[in-house]
């Protein structure tokens, strides 16, 4: 008799991610090591690029969606204090910032325990995740290139 504590089979959270995407007729790309995919996403306040690592032995999905515009030197500054004030109100997912290449990006992540996956846990993880980065693109940009304050721009996305 199989424990419910015991792995998930090998290759099945790949396949459930590829058909969560498949079955949203939403395009994907292999990326870098496969099963990894990227695809774009089309939000009401712009379109950028996200990636689904899949990690099958760690049975982790980590998601990720990339700011379509990277934080000049000159704004990096403020846009850590963004992204650490957004991230001290989120409850699911974090921002994040490379320093030396200025991109910003939102992450959430899974870590499955040896559980299976489900096709409502990655809509919960996809979904979630650019629907964030949709509601903190506009202050984002208003960090980067409207010359706004990263506490102006979080009161202006609180509301």
């Amino acid at each position: 008799m199989e424990s419910s504590s015991s792995p998930a089979e090998p290759r099945a959270l790949a396949e459930e991610v590829h058909r969560f995407f498949a079955d949203h007729d939403w395009p994907t790309a292999p990326y870098e090591e496969p099963p990894s995919l990227q695809m774009m996403y089309q939000g009401d306040c712009g379109r950028w690029g996200c990636l689904a690592l899949i990690r099958e032995e760690e049975q982790q999905l980590i998601v990720y969606s990339v700011c379509p515009a990277g934080a000049p030197q000159e704004r990096r500054t403020q846009m850590g204090e963004f992204v650490t004030r957004a991230n001290s109100r989120l409850s699911m997912g974090n921002f994040e910032m490379g320093y030396e290449t200025g991109e910003v990006r939102f992450k959430t992540a899974l870590d499955l325990g040896g559980h299976p996956i489900s096709q409502a846990l990655i809509n919960q993880l996809v979904f979630g995740n650019v629907l964030l980065m949709d509601r903190y693109l506009p202050g984002i940009m208003a960090v980067l290139y409207g010359d706004v304050s990263p506490v102006d721009a979080i009161a202006q996305i609180e509301g």
